[in-house]
């Protein structure tokens, strides 16, 4: 007889298909280890869902998972899927980030009308975005740009610049959400890192259950190399001490030769009116592995860490906190 494991999910189009991604490999890794699972989907309303404040306003950290972890600690549900890079980098007592499958794409996508790049926007041209990480990047690269906060589901952004009472250019998005829905066909540019990085753990999906609790098949879904480059990415967030609101990009990239594992880590910290930016990198050897077998992911992780708050490191003596609002 199947046990029953309750999925909890935001209810919006990309969390629902995200999520129910989530629960197809985890109900096919469960049955080919023999241990059959029941899957319940359960759709938990966030703080991020019922308020139109911008992400600024509320403080971005835990607005849209806040509602989903006080459901995995009374025993609503048992397995929580959330965008990594909309959880807190604090630890949260008594949950535990079981699996995070493989990394979609982390870039940031342009949605234009008229297929236009943003090298080809005319000037003055209205963008939306509710990011200030993505707000400072745009204005750094196109200061004649008239950046406008928006909120709201991936659909409704989208309209904002190709729906019929359109009222934008141009609206900025993580190409991972519009790949999960089908809606890849809409980016009009994917944005270079050089042009902006991602939110650090962008285009990851980051599977929480209860500390302790085991559920069948969920060790099979997760990534070694996204959870490096998330590890890396969130401990250098960790370290400036900012949250998922504060202008500042992330990207790691696992390697792995014949007998090294190697992590290339960038950041970047922007004015919020693109005045000024700090970009640095930095990269990490991992522990040595022995040609043609796994490396052992506890000490890969502890390296990815440290590379992220070594960095960090370096940006803040390089006055990070002087160029932007980190908190």
């Amino acid at each position: 007889m199947s046990s029953v494991i309750r999925v909890g999910t935001r209810a919006s189009e990309l969390a629902r298909t995200q999520t129910g991604h989530v629960t197809d490999a985890l109900g096919a890794a469960a049955d080919a280890a023999g241990t059959p699972v029941e899957l319940e989907t359960v759709h938990v309303t966030t703080e991020g869902d019922t308020t139109r404040a911008s992400l600024s306003q509320l403080g971005g950290t835990g607005v849209f998972v806040a509602a989903l972890r006080d459901a995995l600690l009374d025993g609503r549900i048992d397995v929580a899927v959330h965008s990594l890079k909309d959880l807190p980098t604090a630890p949260a007592p008594g949950l535990t980030i079981a699996a995070m499958p493989p990394r979609e794409s982390p870039f940031d996508a342009l949605v234009a009308r008229d297929g236009l790049t943003l090298a080809g926007l005319p000037r003055g041209a209205r963008v939306g975005t509710g990011s200030p990480r993505r707000r400072a990047q745009l204005l750094a690269a196109r200061p004649d740009l008239d950046v406008v906060d928006i909120r709201g589901n991936v659909g409704t952004r989208v309209a904002r610049a190709l729906g019929p009472d359109a009222d934008l250019d141009a609206v900025v998005l993580a190409a991972a959400g519009l790949a999960r829905i089908g809606r890849s066909a809409l980016v009009t540019e994917v944005l270079d890192p050089s042009v902006m990085l991602p939110a650090p753990g962008q285009g990851v999906l980051g599977v929480e259950t209860r500390t302790g609790t085991a559920v069948p098949g969920l060790d099979a879904l997760d990534h070694a190399p996204s959870r490096l480059a998330a590890t890396a990415e969130r401990a250098l967030l960790a370290r400036l001490e900012a949250g998922c609101a504060a202008p500042v990009g992330a990207l790691a990239s696992v390697s792995v030769s014949d007998t090294r594992m190697r992590i290339d880590l960038e950041v970047v910290v922007a004015a919020l009116d693109g005045t000024r930016v700090l970009r640095h990198g930095a990269s990490s050897s991992g522990p040595t592995i022995v040609a043609g077998s796994a490396y052992d992911v506890a000490d890969a992780v502890e390296s990815a860490a440290s590379l992220g708050i070594n960095l960090a490191e370096i940006v803040l003596e390089m006055g990070a906190a002087d160029i932007a609002p980190l908190r």
